[in-house]
């Protein structure tokens, strides 16, 4: 099965020339000056820089989904989230402060951001105290959808146009073995929030300012989780084994990855459902990248590269996508 029709129009029309006149549009609805604009990624979603410091204004415009109700239902489940995110002090991204958040122009979803300049990279270790206090907060008053792995693993695999037929059944093979751990610990565990996807590119450093340093802040600033779009409730253990995953996969030092284990409180490598868990998510970040590159690229290459290495090679270093 390769991609439907619905799928391969979103991926051919969401371009920068697309989204551009979005972006226009968006900055006139939120009264917000487009004179200067910088492109600074065109994935999952377009994000663009406007505006000269120190008033610069991050907007992001989100890839359509099958269903516009249900993308405008989960933008303002988003900027609700995120508003009692930021009530409750857990160390966030916030949105720009305009009575008109979040846009629907299109079909696409737009929301527009506080922009953080940032001066040095993300340590692993930095991203412990967010996460933490993310997982400490009390449940918010709103619904979202639990973290279901399964439903999305078997998407990405229907829908990816790259798979081959025996790749497919290889990976829903390996979907059905893990899913039983995963069951059990849905049913051992009690559900926090969780981000669902916490690395080094989805926190940023927030200046300190002339503040004192609060928990978590170091002469950098304060660590800030930012792509909150997934944030939902399931188990904390998916969160720690991503930041796990990327540092293995991805060669961020050892250092660095034990400095998270210490100022988060576990490692959940010594947590007996680490190698299911690991496997799982793993499935996960591929099958979703299969989704999302094209034939013949070198994402592809990337994605048929970890397929080849899931079973025998789990020490193999990915290259970032």
């Amino acid at each position: 099965m390769t991609s439907g029709p619905y799928e391969a129009t979103a991926q051919q029309d969401f371009t920068a020339a697309t989204t551009r006149p979005m972006l226009e549009r968006a900055c006139r609805l939120a009264g917000v000056d487009s004179g200067h604009t910088r492109l600074l990624r065109h994935h999952s979603n377009a994000v663009y820089l406007v505006g000269r410091p120190p008033h610069e204004v991050v907007v992001k415009i989100g890839r359509p989904g099958p269903d516009p109700d249900q993308d405008l239902r989960d933008a303002h489940g988003l900027v609700e989230l995120t508003e009692w995110l930021t009530s409750h002090d857990v160390p966030t991204t916030t949105l720009l402060d305009t009575p008109h958040q979040p846009l629907f122009i299109d079909g696409h979803v737009v929301t527009l951001w506080h922009y953080l300049p940032q001066q040095q990279p993300v340590t692993t270790h930095a991203i412990a105290a967010p996460l933490r206090a993310l997982h400490q907060a009390p449940l918010p008053p709103i619904t979202r959808p639990p973290l279901d792995p399964h439903a999305a693993i078997t998407r990405s695999i229907a829908v990816s146009p790259i798979l081959t037929s025996r790749q497919r059944r290889v990976l829903l093979d390996r979907l059905d073995r893990l899913m039983p751990a995963w069951t059990a610990l849905c049913s051992s565990s009690a559900a926090r929030l969780v981000h669902t996807d916490p690395q080094h590119r989805n926190t940023l450093w927030r200046p300190s300012g002339e503040r004192s340093h609060q928990p978590g802040e170091s002469d950098t600033g304060q660590a800030v989780l930012c792509d909150l779009d997934d944030v939902t409730l399931g188990p904390v253990e998916w969160d720690l084994v991503t930041i796990e995953i990327h540092y293995r996969r991805f060669g961020h030092a050892d250092a660095d990855y034990e400095g998270f284990c210490r100022a988060y409180g576990r490692d959940i490598r010594k947590w007996p459902g680490y190698p299911e868990l690991r496997q799982l998510r793993e499935l996960r970040m591929v099958t979703t990248n299969a989704r999302k590159s094209a034939p013949g690229s070198p994402q592809a290459a990337e994605v048929h590269r970890r397929i080849d290495g899931l079973e025998d090679a789990p020490d193999r270093r990915w290259r970032i996508l």
